[in-house]
């Protein structure tokens, strides 16, 4: 985690003190369910202290931690829409066949970053590398579904590859 200066370490928890209720209240209202509000409220000052250069910028605190929080809440809808896809898969195989616990939660987790990983590519590179991966097409049969040159798929699948790679790289 980043080091914070002292003034930086005061006014995160002046922000936390002054806007912890009302954060915490607006995600109850949005979620329905007070426990996961309160872990949010945690993880969205957490996000905060991972960048302290932001803390001395910040003009509308509310809305910085709404944005924030925003995006918490949909990370969780989504890894709950995943997690739901991925034990109804699971169902289907017979009990002996079944992977444990713990490799249960290592898929779920490279579920989760594929997903991540597929949300932060832009929608043509994102659709290139899904019919070229998921669906089997070659470069040609793409570029004629998107409308576009077969070089132009070609650098949609460099930019994907590079996106993999990357995120490849921070897990080594």
């Amino acid at each position: 985690m980043n080091n914070l200066t002292y003034q930086e370490d005061k006014e995160v928890t002046a922000l936390y003190i002054e806007h912890k209720s009302w954060l915490h209240r607006w995600l109850r209202n949005k979620l329905q369910c007070d426990e996961l509000a309160r872990d949010l409220v945690q993880s969205t000052f957490v996000r905060l202290l991972l960048k302290p250069e932001t803390i001395n910028e910040l003009k509308q605190p509310r809305a910085y931690l709404t944005t924030i929080a925003h995006g918490l809440v949909n990370d969780h809808w989504r890894r709950q829409h995943v997690e739901q896809a991925y034990l109804e898969a699971l169902a289907l195989y017979p009990e002996e066949l079944c992977p444990s616990e713990e490799h249960r939660a290592i898929a779920l987790d490279t579920l989760m970053e594929l997903v991540s990983l597929l949300a932060n590519m832009k929608k043509p590179v994102h659709d290139a590398f899904i019919l070229s991966q998921i669906e089997g097409l070659t470069y040609r049969q793409i570029s004629d579904k998107l409308g576009v040159s077969e070089r132009t798929i070609k650098t949609y699948m460099a930019d994907a590859m590079l996106q993999c790679l990357r995120v490849k790289n921070a897990y080594s």
